[in-house]
């Protein structure tokens, strides 16, 4: 089969990322990129030795396949016209702004009989990959993800800060954690203190879940350190794991004694697995016409978004 052809909407902090990847992943043509930032666009394209589109639309007629990592606030108006383009799309997380916009894309790509896969990368990295293999019953949950604040841009809101930190940054340990407990949400209870923009930019939140599960969620994004990590505990063992750093520990328990050691957990690129899965599944709809689900469908993103909306709503009745 010829090279699946494919293109980049956004050329930011993640765009530019995508863009590398597509230029050196075997089986996909980088067509080119599309900002409205001309200058970015331009000095992306020259980097990556590809062209810069003047237009959405003209970037579309040009490719099978998009990345689009816009901010989240763009994510229905830029996914949707994808869609109706004919075009499959890898959206940055969140799905969209809201369950409502999510539930639009969704129904808009079954229509057109697309891929539409979420950029929730940490499902790729390979410490959730092992937690997936070892973790059958979790008890308890408990992730943090600091991060200090993002920096100003010339006439633009800071990376992220058009949506609180929930749907910023802890959505990803959402995703995470629904993953691996399996079980329906019961309740959910959360706090969250805005600093230095509008929305919440520290976040704390507590999910139960129907099997008994309780996971605890905290996020920041005006820490003076970053910290990727999660702790999960179940009958026979306890793990102890970095995302950042790609190591751990786990505790397990057999008869009367407690055994300890490190993690092993094989190094390899979260974002380029993800995107090998999104041209995977791209090219079997290309092929056979059958619709492929990659690991992180849309459905999934929606079950994430949904959460993150409750503890949102949470989070406001605290101070109203």
């Amino acid at each position: 089969m010829e090279n699946i052809k494919v293109g980049v909407i956004g050329v930011g902090a993640l765009g530019q990322h995508h863009t590398r990847l597509y230029s050196q992943l075997s089986g996909a043509d980088l067509v080119g990129v599309f900002d409205t930032d001309d200058d970015a666009a331009r000095r992306i394209a020259k980097e990556f030795q590809t062209e810069s589109f003047n237009s959405l639309e003209d970037l579309a007629a040009a490719v099978d396949c998009v990345s689009v990592a816009v901010p989240t606030d763009l994510h229905l108006e830029v996914t949707s016209e994808l869609l109706r383009l004919g075009k499959h799309v890898l959206v940055e997380k969140p799905l969209a702004a809201d369950s409502t916009e999510g539930r639009q894309l969704i129904s808009l790509a079954r229509e057109h009989n697309r891929v539409l896969q979420v950029g929730h990368v940490e499902r790729y990295n390979p410490v959730i990959t092992y937690l997936e293999q070892k973790i059958y019953n979790p008890r308890f949950i408990e992730a943090h993800r600091l991060a200090p604040y993002p920096p100003p841009r010339p006439g633009m809101l800071p990376r992220g800060t058009e949506v609180g930190v929930v749907l910023d940054l802890m959505i990803h340990d959402i995703d995470v954690i629904l993953s691996l407990v399996k079980s329906d949400v019961t309740s959910v209870d959360a706090v969250g203190i805005p600093i230095l923009s509008k929305s919440e930019d520290i976040a704390n939140a507590r999910i139960s879940f129907a099997n008994g599960c309780v996971a605890n969620l905290t996020a920041s994004r005006v820490s003076q350190e970053r910290m990727r990590k999660i702790r999960v505990f179940q009958a026979d063992a306890y793990l102890s794991l970095d995302y950042q750093e790609k190591k751990g520990e786990i505790v397990t328990l057999a008869g009367a004694s407690i055994g300890r050691e490190p993690v092993p957990i094989a190094d390899h690129d979260a974002l380029k697995m993800e995107l090998e899965d999104f041209l995977s599944c791209a090219r079997e709809v290309i092929s056979s016409n059958v619709l492929a689900e990659p690991k992180v469908s849309a459905a999934h993103a929606l079950s994430a978004l949904e959460v993150a909306e409750a503890i949102a709503s949470k989070m406001h009745e605290q101070t109203e």
